[in-house]
C-alpha cells in the first residue's frame, strides 16, 4: 500500500484533537437477489450458528444432512421448518433445487465430501481449517475451476466487525503502510476438558484456533510475502486439558512483524486485544472476548476517536462468509474467501506448527 494512498493524515499538532468517525464499511455483504436453495452437511455443535445466522439474514436452507439423523432433525424443527432432512449427504447432492452446500464436518472427514459435492456442481462453504495438506487445498481449487463452481472457505473472523474495519481500513489508506500488528488473547478454553476431538489435537491453539489470526495477517498484508515465522507453544502442569494452552508467534515480512501471544487457559479476566500500527496511524480493538470488541479506537495525525462498531463475530462473521459466496456466485467472481485464497493463510499457519515443532524460525520460500 503506497503512502499517497491515504489523505488522512494532518499536523501532529492536532494528534490529541477529536475527530469524526472515518467512514470504513464493516457490515457483511449480502446478496442483491440471488437467494438459492442452501444444503447443510455436518449438523454438530458449529452449524448452529450457521443456520442462526442464514435465518437471520434470510438465506433458505433447505436440507440437512448428519449421520445421526436426529441431530439433523432437532435443528430443523429450530431452525428451517420446512427443510428436508437425510442421513446421506450423496443424497442431498442428487437434489435439482440445491445450488450451495455448506461442509461442516472436521477436516480429516471433511476431503472425501467436498470432493463429491464439487463433482456433483454444488458452489460449496467449505469449514475451516480448509484442508490438512496444501496438496489436497489446491486439488479441490483446481477441481472447483473444472466444474466451473465456486469453492469458499468459511474464515468468519475476516467478517467479524473490527476484523473487517481493520481490513477494510488498511486496504484504503487510513493507516498507511502497515509497520506492525500485534494480536493478544487471554481466553478461558477449559470446556474442551475431556472432548476427545480437542484432546488430542497437539496444535489445537495454532491449528484450529489460531487459523482465524493467520487468516487476518493474511488479508492485512494481501499480496506482501513472508520470510520467515517463529513459533513456540508450552503446557503448564496444572492444565485441566492436554493441548499446551500457551502459544506465541513471530512473523517477518521485509518491512513488518506480526506478533501473536495466546493463553486458552484464562480463567478470570478475559481480554482480546487487537494493534495494527502504519506509518500513518493506529487501529486498536479491544475487549473482554471475541465476542465483545465495541469500538475501534483510531488515531491519525489529525486526531483520534473511539468509533462504536456494530454486530459481533458470531453474527456478522457467519453472515460474512456465506453472504459473500453468495455474491460471487451473483457476480459471477471469485470470492475473497476463496480456496485459492485461503492457501496463504494455511502457509502461515503450516509454517508456524513446523516451527513450533522444531523450536526454530522457518523460512518461506
Amino acid at each position: 500500500m503506497s503512502k499517497e494512498k491515504s489523505d488522512y493524515g494532518l499536523s501532529p499538532e492536532k494528534a490529541a484533537h477529536s475527530i469524526d468517525p472515518p467512514m470504513v464499511d464493516y457490515f457483511p455483504p449480502k446478496p442483491k437477489s440471488y437467494n438459492p436453495g442452501i444444503a447443510i452437511i455436518g449438523t454438530g455443535e458449529i452449524s448452529k450458528y450457521h443456520l442462526k445466522n442464514y435465518q437471520k439474514a434470510g438465506y433458505r436452507v433447505t436440507a440437512l444432512a448428519n449421520r445421526t439423523i436426529n441431530k439433523a432433525e432437532a435443528l430443523r424443527d429450530q431452525f428451517c421448518p420446512e427443510a428436508k432432512v437425510y442421513q446421506d449427504y450423496r443424497e442431498v447432492l442428487a437434489l435439482d433445487d440445491i445450488h450451495v452446500v455448506d461442509v461442516t464436518p472436521h477436516p480429516q472427514d471433511r476431503l472425501p465430501i467436498l470432493h463429491d459435492c464439487l463433482r456433483a456442481g454444488k458452489h460449496t462453504l467449505s469449514q475451516k481449517p480448509f484442508v490438512l495438506d496444501l496438496e489436497d487445498g489446491k486439488k479441490l481449487a483446481e477441481l472447483a475451476e473444472e466444474k466451473k463452481v465456486k469453492l469458499a472457505v468459511n474464515q468468519n473472523g475476516r467478517w467479524a466487525p473490527h476484523f473487517n474495519y481493520i481490513r477494510n481500513a488498511v486496504k484504503q489508506g487510513l493507516i498507511g503502510e502497515v509497520t506492525s500488528i500485534d494480536f493478544s488473547l487471554q481466553w478461558d478454553q477449559t470446556w474442551i476438558k475431556g472432548m476427545p476431538s480437542f484432546e488430542k489435537m497437539k496444535h489445537l491453539i495454532l491449528f484450529d484456533f489460531a487459523i482465524h489470526w493467520f487468516d487476518i495477517t493474511a488479508c492485512i498484508m494481501d499480496d506482501q510475502k513472508p520470510v520467515k515465522v517463529f513459533a513456540s507453544i508450552s503446557h503448564h502442569a496444572d492444565q485441566v486439558f492436554k493441548p499446551p494452552a500457551l502459544a506465541s508467534i513471530i512473523i517477518e515480512y521485509p518491512e513488518t512483524q506480526v506478533r501473536m501471544s495466546f493463553n486458552a487457559h484464562c480463567t478470570r479476566g478475559e481480554e482480546d486485544v487487537t494493534t495494527v500500527v502504519g506509518l500513518q496511524g493506529t487501529l486498536r480493538s479491544r475487549g473482554s472476548g471475541l465476542n465483545q470488541q465495541p469500538r475501534m479506537d483510531v488515531f491519525l495525525n489529525g486526531g483520534s476517536v473511539s468509533a462504536p462498531l456494530e454486530g459481533c463475530w458470531f453474527e456478522s462473521g457467519f453472515q460474512g462468509t456465506m453472504g459473500e459466496l453468495l455474491c460471487a456466485i451473483e457476480e459471477d467472481r471469485e470470492p475473497q474467501n476463496s480456496a485459492r485464497n485461503n492457501l496463504k493463510t494455511l502457509d502461515l499457519c503450516f509454517a508456524a506448527v513446523r516451527s513450533a515443532d522444531k523450536g526454530l524460525p522457518v523460512q518461506f520460500g
